[in-house]
């Protein structure tokens, strides 16, 4: 993929995550407006049963409360990764939510874990290392923004708060480390000036060429066009015979 296809406007990078957000509302809908509960369909670890979990858990949702948390981030950090992460977006999202909500399944507590906080987690986790690791300017102005604004979540990747998965936040923040290692390919890669290249040659960079070996300015440098001496050749007209 060339240089100038990355960091380009789609409509996908605002469909995309009103579609992640419009799901998670219309399940929490249809459950408040049919009296459903489906906390049960949640990753309930060391169970067979709670294997599905691992793939519907991201859309259910405890309370109001719950689900707005998560609404905001979730659109925030997806948009986000469509735009500047667009050629590996989808493989994040869809093995994010398999391997993180796997991962809980193994090391989680006998409960049930709901919610697309472990999603979350992966994008914040994977957008700050990414960016770190490519050298990119933008990605990285793009990791500080993400500390910035989601850095306080790390304190929910451990224990601080009864009713709270956070096995599912670790999870998620392990997963999006792991795949700032694994996705190398398709990234925008830091733009590498002359003198980065292999072939640079220092003798023949004009700039270097006005400073001497000890440093030192040199105000006027000849050039050749300027070492080129023209020699012009006059003749007499020769003079009318009378």
């Amino acid at each position: 993929m060339m240089q100038d296809d990355h960091f380009k406007f789609s409509t996908g990078v605002i469909i995309y995550p009103v579609f992640f957000v419009l799901a998670i509302w219309l399940v929490f809908w249809f459950e408040v407006r049919f009296g459903f509960n489906f906390s049960r369909y949640g990753v309930y670890p060391q169970t067979l049963k709670g294997l599905r979990g691992v793939i519907l858990s991201p859309f259910i949702h405890g309370d109001i409360q719950h689900i707005y948390h998560n609404t905001i981030p979730l659109f925030v950090l997806s948009m986000a990764l469509f735009y500047f992460y667009k050629p590996i977006a989808w493989r994040v999202v869809l093995f994010g939510i398999l391997f993180s909500g796997f991962l809980t399944w193994c090391i989680g507590r006998p409960s049930y874990h709901i919610g697309a906080s472990g999603l979350i987690y992966v994008l914040v986790s994977f957008t700050f290392f990414k960016g770190v690791f490519a050298k990119h300017f933008r990605l990285i102005a793009l990791s500080l923004l993400v500390i910035f604004l989601y850095g306080s979540m790390l304190w929910y990747a451990a224990p601080v708060k009864e009713g709270i998965s956070w096995e599912g936040h670790l999870s998620g923040l392990v997963t999006g480390l792991l795949f700032a290692f694994f996705f190398r390919k398709e990234i925008a890669k830091p733009k590498k000036y002359v003198w980065e290249q292999e072939s640079y040659n220092e003798e023949d960079d004009p700039f270097l060429k006005h400073f001497d070996k000890d440093g030192n300015f040199i105000e006027h440098i000849e050039t050749e066009e300027e070492q080129t001496k023209i020699h012009y050749i006059y003749k007499e007209e020769p003079k009318d015979k009378k």
